[in-house]
């Protein structure tokens, strides 16, 4: 980590921007691994469960140290003994530090993010996993609660209280990558640069969306 320079938290629960002078002990909040059970989602170490996934990963992390950026392999623990721990995603090889990582795109210096490969299940099987499918719960939005935006060209911080449908500017794409040019399909512009692909104006209005896409 360059010194000086602000990078985002890798902790699971946290993902604060931190710079190496504001690092102390107490700093970061955040959580040991997720279980996932019968359409629960319940965070180890204190306990707290939701089947929602967006409350789950907004509760608040219970346990406290200093910021890092180094990226944890999260696993799936099942809380039967006899069952082996699947891992469902792999440590991403990508600097915390260079946008393109950050914000999903491939990136030849640091390596593509890998997706787990979807495993083949057997017609019996492919059965039972649609009836363990937990019912549709609806959201429950804490209005005050501060989110990230994840549409792309934004990453505002909001309150859904304060969302409205010119709230967000953002680029709802696709992004297009063709002979050395970046762009954006929505609004026709292509440039060199990654850096100048990054500055480019968001041409859409809308509300804030806290759900990745």
């Amino acid at each position: 980590m360059e010194k000086g320079g602000a990078v985002r938290c890798q902790r699971i629960g946290c993902d604060a921007s931190f710079t190496e002078e504001d690092n102390a002990d107490g700093s970061c909040r955040y959580h040991d691994s997720p279980i996932f059970h019968d359409g629960m989602k319940e965070w180890s170490c204190c306990k707290q469960r939701s089947h929602d996934f967006s409350l789950f990963l907004a509760i608040p992390g219970c346990k406290t140290g200093k910021h890092t950026t180094e990226k944890p392999a999260v696993t799936k623990v099942s809380p039967n003994p006899q069952k082996p721990i699947v891992p469902v995603s792999q440590t991403i090889k990508n600097d915390a530090t260079c946008s393109r990582c950050r914000q999903g795109f491939f990136c030849s210096d640091h390596g593509s993010q890998t997706k787990p490969s979807n495993p083949v299940l057997l017609p019996c099987l492919k059965d039972n996993a649609e009836k363990d499918k937990p019912a549709p719960v609806k959201k429950r939005i804490n209005l005050n609660e501060i989110q990230t935006c994840q549409n792309k060209g934004c990453g505002k911080a909001f309150k859904e209280k304060d969302n409205h449908e010119s709230a967000c500017e953002y680029h709802p794409g696709p992004p297009v990558f063709h002979d050395r040019m970046r762009g954006w399909k929505c609004c026709n512009i292509h440039v060199k640069e990654f850096d100048e692909f990054m500055n480019i104006p968001p041409c859409t209005k809308g509300w804030h969306n806290a759900d990745p896409s």
